[in-house]
C-alpha cells in the first residue's frame, strides 16, 4: 500500500476541456484505452496550448518517480513562462512549514543544499532531488514564487490513526479549519479504498480515518492555492503533484473552484500516463501529455 500511494501520489482532482504541448499529445478521451503514443503535433505553439496558456491555474499530473514525467513539467513550464513571466510554481513536495526556508534559498541567502536539509526534503520526500531541483533552479533564476503546498505530516499521520476530532489548538497552524475540510464525496472515498485495496485491509486499518487524512492533504494544497490566487489574483500558478491529486474532480482543483468561483479556469494536464485509470463516467483530465 505504502509504495503504490507513493509511486500515484495519491489525493486527485478535476478535470475539464483541451489542450496539450510538446511533443507528443491527444485527447483524454482517445488516450484512455491505450498507453501508445498519438502522432506527434507541431510545437507549443499549436491552438492547443491556448487553453493552458490562459488557464488561472494548470496542474501537471505525475508519477513521483518517472524522469519522464519531470522532463515534461519543466519543458511545459518554461514554455509557458516564455508566453507569461507572471507565474508561481506550486509543490506537493514541501510541506507549509518550511516556506520559508524555499523563500530564502530564492533570495539567493542559502544554498541548495542548505535547502535540502532545511525542507526535511529526504525525510518528508525522499524521491531523488534532482527530480525535483531544475524547477527550484529555474524559480531562483526567473525570480518566480514558489510555494509548500502540503501538509504537515505529523498532522496527517495523526489522523490517519485517531481521525479529525484529535486535532486541536495549534494542530490547525497550517491546515484548514474543520468546517472547511469535506470529506463528503462518496466517489472519492470508494475511489481511495479501491486504490489501496483498502476494502480488504486487516488490522487496526480505519478507512474513515485514512480518507480524512486523504483529503485533509487535498484541503490544504488547495487552501494554499486559492489564499496565493486571491492575494496575487494575475499570476498563473502551476502545480506540480501526484496523478491522484489530478484526476477525476476528487482532489485538489474542485476544492480551489470551492473557494475561488467558477470564474476560475483550470486545467489538468496527465503526464505519460498508463493503463491504471478506470472511466468512471468523466473525463479523467483536461489532456493527456506524452514523452517521446
Amino acid at each position: 500500500m505504502t509504495r503504490r500511494f507513493r509511486q500515484w501520489g495519491f489525493g486527485w482532482a478535476i478535470l475539464g476541456a483541451v489542450f496539450i504541448t510538446s511533443p507528443l499529445a491527444c485527447s483524454a478521451d482517445d488516450a484512455l484505452t491505450s498507453t501508445e503514443q498519438p502522432a506527434a503535433i507541431s510545437s507549443v505553439q499549436d491552438d492547443t496550448f491556448a487553453a493552458l496558456r490562459t488557464a488561472d491555474v494548470v496542474y501537471l499530473g505525475e508519477r513521483h518517480d518517472s524522469a519522464a514525467d519531470h522532463a515534461a513539467q519543466l519543458e511545459i513550464i518554461e514554455a509557458l513562462h516564455a508566453e507569461n513571466p507572471d507565474l508561481a510554481i506550486a509543490l506537493e513536495m514541501f510541506q507549509r512549514p518550511f516556506q520559508p526556508a524555499i523563500d530564502r534559498y530564492l533570495a539567493g541567502e542559502i544554498t541548495e543544499a542548505e535547502l535540502v536539509a532545511q525542507t526535511e526534503y529526504l525525510e518528508r520526500w525522499g524521491f531523488p532531488w534532482e527530480f525535483y531541483a531544475p524547477f527550484l533552479r529555474f524559480a531562483q533564476a526567473n525570480d518566480l514564487p514558489v510555494l509548500a503546498l502540503n501538509a504537515p505530516a505529523e498532522i496527517t499521520r495523526q489522523i490517519a490513526r485517531e481521525g479529525l476530532a484529535s486535532l486541536a489548538g495549534d494542530d490547525f497552524r497550517y491546515i484548514p479549519p474543520l468546517a472547511d475540510i469535506d470529506t463528503s464525496n462518496e466517489d472519492y472515498r470508494d475511489f481511495v479504498a479501491a486504490a489501496f485495496g483498502a476494502h480488504g485491509a486487516h488490522g487496526d486499518f480505519n478507512l474513515d480515518n485514512f480518507f480524512a487524512a486523504q483529503v485533509t492533504w487535498d484541503e490544504t494544497m488547495a487552501m494554499t492555492i486559492a489564499d496565493f490566487k486571491t492575494a496575487n489574483p494575475n499570476t498563473q500558478v502551476v502545480v506540480l503533484a501526484g496523478n491522484g491529486h489530478v484526476i477525476y474532480g476528487h482532489g485538489i482543483p474542485d476544492r480551489v473552484q470551492r473557494r475561488l468561483g467558477d470564474d476560475l479556469t483550470q486545467h489538468i494536464v496527465v503526464l505519460n500516463p498508463i493503463n491504471f485509470f478506470e472511466e468512471e463516467g468523466g473525463a479523467i483530465a483536461d489532456a493527456f501529455w506524452y514523452s517521446e
